[in-house]
């Protein structure tokens, strides 16, 4: 006959054993609802490896003949191609010649007239984030990467971006009047920058080369984009 403590330790055993079962099921049943969202959330490429619905454009803001921002954006492509988490796009804005704006009315109003502005708003409204890619012209960002964002404002609203310059200072300058005027269009725009120099990223000043170490900020700029860009798409609806 099993003492009143034998029975007492017997008993707890077993509601322990309970409690145990009911705790794996509910990580199973929870486990299966985040894989399940996540595929709700995301879709497969041809290849078999899933993709996130994010959209993500990597604006190449310099138009010039000859000039350095095509390598660094092909980088920055190259590199977001191994990502899962978004699908990325070139933007070139050579492919975008828009006129000084000549929008009649403010594009806070969102009343565009021109054709080219209907195109370019119709582009850039199907973003989620946006990696800008900026030469520095006289502390400052390109003419045409500006006129570019001032065409717009809806479109910008609520989204994430990051930036990647290149410059005698790795474009550090571009980049701060960058962060103000995303900060105005209600853009949230990520710590992690990239910051290429003419002199240690560039042989002869022209043939891109960046060093090993910027791989590893690529990374971390492009999970904190991603992470943004896919807060704020939920907050847009």
């Amino acid at each position: 006959m099993p003492t009143a403590q034998q029975a007492r330790h017997t008993h707890r055993i077993g509601v322990m054993k309970c409690k145990a079962g009911r705790y794996l099921r509910l990580i199973t049943r929870t486990q299966a609802s985040i894989e399940t969202t996540q595929m709700t959330a995301s879709r497969l490429t041809p290849e078999g490896t899933r993709m996130s619905n994010l959209k993500i454009a990597i604006v190449l803001g310099s138009t010039r003949p000859g000039r350095n921002g095509k390598a660094v954006a092909d980088w920055v492509l190259a590199k977001a191609k191994a990502r899962t988490a978004a699908h990325y796009e070139l933007i070139d804005l050579l492919d975008y010649p828009l006129p000084h704006l000549d929008e009649p009315l403010p594009p806070a109003m969102g009343q565009y007239a021109g054709e080219h502005t209907k195109e370019w708003a119709e582009k850039i409204a199907s973003y989620d984030g946006f990696i800008f890619v900026t030469p520095e012209y006289n502390h400052s960002t390109s003419g045409v990467l500006k006129n570019a964002i001032d065409y717009l404002h809806a479109e910008w609203n609520n989204k994430a971006a990051a930036f990647v310059a290149y410059g005698s200072l790795g474009g550090t300058r571009a980049i701060e009047h960058l962060r103000g005027i995303m900060s105005e269009l209600q853009v949230a725009h990520v710590r992690q920058q990239l910051s290429f120099s003419l002199f240690t990223d560039f042989e002869n000043f022209c043939s891109f080369n960046p060093a090993a170490l910027h791989d590893d900020a690529s990374i971390i700029m492009f999970d904190q984009l991603e992470s943004w860009a896919g807060a704020l798409k939920k907050l847009r609806g």
